[in-house]
């Protein structure tokens, strides 16, 4: 069944046993749930099928067939109401009932609603500015601006402060080990990559610096390697 409702967004939460709504708002669609209205159609089948299966129990034990009967055919009639949820869902009725309390939801809903007069939008109080009396949309509570403004220039300058702080102190340099045997980059494993001559590191006496094989002079501290 398709009933237009006065928002955009609408969740129909009903069920053959009432009718209950959700109505959200246009902009953030945080919705407003509606109070729940009991189908009269659904409880009037379930009480006449009670009455019907009392009867006819009490009935058929008193030996009474023809009594019986009859409420047999009570029963028969509570089963003509709806046949579980959906035939009473189908039923005149029950759609009769259905736009009535849709009617009565919104009314109730439109209590926590505001139309913006610009953009013709339904929105909640979260959305609505009631200074302006127009949509946060069409017109942004100021205080609430000024807020992410400054909030956002404080985070930019926190940004621009950083870039002008220096971090970093050390040496931003590349080392290669140069081969002492062919004098070319002789990678980082154990042996030169061009010519396969060792690459053991030689550790100065005086500083404990690591100097590749073959250099005479140590490259931290000056002291003769030999």
């Amino acid at each position: 069944m398709n009933m237009k409702a006065f928002t955009s967004n609408l969740q129909d939460k009903s069920t053959e046993a009432g009718f209950q709504f959700v109505f959200q708002c246009d902009i953030c669609k945080e919705g407003y749930k509606t109070s729940f209205i009991e189908s009269k159609t659904f409880k009037k089948k379930g009480i006449f099928k009670k009455i019907a299966n009392l009867l006819s129990s009490a009935l058929f034990m008193s030996g009474k067939r023809g009594a019986y009967r009859a409420s047999w055919g009570m029963r028969r009639g509570a089963q003509s109401i709806g046949s579980g949820g959906e035939g009473i869902k189908q039923s005149p009725k029950w759609h009769q009932e259905y736009e009535e309390t849709f009617e009565l939801a919104q009314n109730e809903a439109k209590q926590h609603f505001h139309r913006c007069p610009k953009c013709s939008k339904w929105v909640c109080e979260n959305d609505w500015n009631e200074q302006e009396g127009l949509c946060t949309k069409d017109a942004p509570r100021v205080d609430v601006e000024v807020a992410a403004a400054k909030a956002n220039k404080t985070v930019s300058d926190i940004h621009a402060k950083a870039a002008q702080t220096q971090a970093f102190t050390g040496e931003i340099e590349s080392k290669q080990t140069i081969c002492s045997q062919c004098s070319k980059p002789a990678g980082e494993g154990k042996f030169c990559n061009n010519c396969g001559a060792e690459l053991a590191l030689n550790k100065c006496s005086k500083c404990g610096a690591k100097n590749p094989a073959g250099i005479r002079f140590c490259g931290e501290c000056g002291e003769n390697l030999s």
